[in-house]
């Protein structure tokens, strides 16, 4: 399928873009337009998996986004899928193990005694050195990000390459474009930009 979409017509960095990118962006554009400003979404395989809005920097949205990537990836953790829950335990609740058990479990707490009761077995801890290296492998380095304004500043994109970002589609039109896009390439992302504004309040 071909995505021949406007915001997608000005690539500014070295390479194209795949149908797949393409896709993940306009996912990720559509998502952005309809969440209240500062926004930056992260999309994936046609989905979106981290979205961060409202703050007042820029920045603090992409490592709020980047953080929900983070724990998405995390819950495909050989440890994770391995949780055995006792019979009849609902979606949700397993959703909600699942998170629990990425951010750790305070020992002790009413809280583990809660996530302990949804288990057959209680499981070993998953370290940070574990979830380091989960997220650090390589093999999530398809992400793509839409944000809802310009990039002021070079930070947002080293926070995107922390999360496997590989496009990225905004505006563009700050005065910092030149800087945003040789941190692109330092990188290897591909950036397009777009022209369209997505911010609102």
């Amino acid at each position: 399928m071909a995505w021949g979409v406007d915001l997608l017509d000005t690539v500014v960095t070295p390479g194209s873009l795949t149908e797949a990118e393409k896709r993940d962006l306009v996912v990720a554009s559509i998502a952005c337009k309809y969440t209240q400003s500062n926004s930056v979404v992260y999309a994936i395989n046609g989905q979106t998996v981290g979205v961060g809005a409202g703050q007042q920097s820029r920045v603090d949205c992409v490592k709020l986004a980047g953080r929900k990537v983070d724990t998405w990836w995390l819950r495909q953790h050989p440890k994770v899928q391995g949780l055995q829950f006792v019979a009849g335990t609902k979606r949700q609740d397993r959703v909600n193990a699942r998170v629990a058990y990425i951010d750790g479990v305070a020992p002790g707490s009413p809280e583990e005694a809660a996530f302990l009761e949804l288990l057959a077995e209680a499981p070993e801890s998953l370290t940070d050195a574990e979830k380091a290296a989960w997220v650090q492998d390589g093999e999530l380095n398809d992400v793509c990000v839409s944000s809802d304004a310009f990039f002021p500043f070079r930070d947002s994109i080293d926070q995107l390459a922390r999360h496997g970002v590989r496009a990225i589609v905004q505006p563009g039109g700050s005065v910092q474009d030149e800087g945003v896009t040789e941190a692109c390439n330092e990188y290897g992302m591909i950036m397009a930009h777009s022209g369209v504004r997505l911010f609102h309040h």
